[in-house]
């Protein structure tokens, strides 16, 4: 599962390129309940897709800005913690899953 480059922002951490973007389907038509995710992978050498979830609700009212929703620093924050959890990006499988929910 690759990520589609149009509505994915670029991002370096620590030398390596990767991009990112709110994930679409936390965003659709359902709110009630639902809580903001994000989602990277290398841009050299798309693999495993990694998929962070942030903990927090998303609201209706007023309609969320995706790109207005997760900083910059928190995706280079979530793409350390994956690597050192365990995220090899490079290679192929399922996503690999963080929550960051907790803290």
């Amino acid at each position: 599962m690759a990520l589609p480059e149009k509505g994915s922002r670029r991002i370096v951490v620590d030398g390596v390129e990767y991009r990112w973007r709110v994930s679409r389907q936390h965003l659709c038509c359902d709110y009630e309940g639902r809580t903001l995710r994000y989602v990277a992978e290398e841009a050299a050498r798309p693999g495993t897709v990694l998929v962070v979830e942030t903990g927090r609700r998303v609201f209706l009212d007023p309609a969320p800005v995706p790109e207005q929703l997760v900083l910059p620093r928190e995706v280079a924050a979530g793409i350390r913690a994956a690597r050192s959890r365990g995220w090899t990006p490079g290679s192929g499988g399922s996503p690999f899953e963080l929550d960051l929910s907790a803290g």
